[in-house]
């Protein structure tokens, strides 16, 4: 029979797969989910788990592997079809899986946001090109309910009026769709030449102007700046790392600002490893970032 000790010590394991994850593929949200409390880094690392192993399956890994697209879209069914199995029954064979459905059952975390992540994660199997009403509608399922995933996390220990929730879930939305559209921007050449992606509609990314872009990071700053509105309102335990994550994403957009558009054709913005370090210490220590 299993007993607790058994469950506690799978559970434990699979918590260190999401680590080992995170600590593979992100050194950004790597660094800001250390400046989270332990209570809640440990989930926020499962979400990005999660997500991560989604987002290899259409974003080159399992191609190389030899893997069809129709086969793709088959991978990303079941992967959502075992989540979704996982917080009902409490177990799942896959290490991944099973981290992010305990906190999907301790946070509440339901199909309501994770439908939404695997359509946008199949929106990216179909090359029919995207309107701008896709575009929404893709940052929403592949960014914008990671924020409120983690948000969640956030408020478990720390719960919140209708009125307050609101305001903090439009900020998490808003911080969520800055990062998507940041990455889009420097992922620019990757998407266009060896995935065939286009993620403006109206624009060719081939002849992006100056003004195009700066266009673009208009509309990324006005939802950093909607989103550092709300900072204060986050509980402690995860400010410093929100901080953290925003003022990153907030000096990328300076440097894409100041970087010729026809230049980000040929290389990815990205701030040096000692900026971040520093970025982050700044941005834990700054103003609301330890406010009780």
């Amino acid at each position: 029979m299993r007993s607790d000790t058994n469950l506690n010590k799978y559970a434990q394991t699979a918590q260190a797969s999401s680590t080992t994850v995170i600590g593979h593929y992100s050194t950004s949200f790597g660094l800001a989910a250390r400046l989270l409390t332990a209570q809640v880094r440990t989930p926020v690392r499962t979400i990005y788990a999660l997500v991560r192993i989604a987002d290899e399956i259409v974003d080159g890994a399992a191609a190389e592997a030899g893997v069809s697209v129709a086969e793709q879209r088959q991978l990303l069914d079941e992967l959502e079809l075992e989540t979704e199995r996982a917080i009902v029954r409490g177990y799942s064979t896959n290490l991944v899986v099973h981290a992010f459905a305990a906190t999907a059952r301790q946070c509440g975390i339901d199909s309501s946001l994770i439908s939404p992540f695997f359509a946008s994660m199949r929106r990216d199997l179909d090359p029919t090109p995207f309107s701008a009403e896709g575009v929404a509608e893709y940052i929403y399922g592949s960014a914008e309910v990671i924020g409120l995933m983690c948000l969640r996390c956030f408020l478990h220990w720390s719960p919140r009026g209708a009125t307050e929730l609101g305001v903090l879930e439009d900020g998490a939305r808003h911080l969520g769709a800055a990062f998507q559209k940041i990455n889009f921007l420097r992922d620019l050449s990757c998407d266009r030449e060896m995935l065939g992606r286009n993620y403006f509609p109206g624009i060719d990314p081939l002849n992006l102007s100056d003004e195009q872009k700066n266009v673009i990071l208009d509309d990324i700053d006005d939802d950093l700046a909607i989103a550092s509105a709300v900072l204060p309102l986050l509980p402690p335990g995860c400010r410093r790392a929100v901080a953290a994550a925003q003022g990153l994403f907030t000096r990328l957009s300076r440097r894409l600002r100041s970087t010729p558009a026809d230049q980000l054709l040929r290389s990815r913005v990205r701030v040096p490893d000692g900026e971040k370090l520093m970025i982050a210490l700044t941005s834990s220590i700054g103003p609301g970032a330890w406010k009780r």
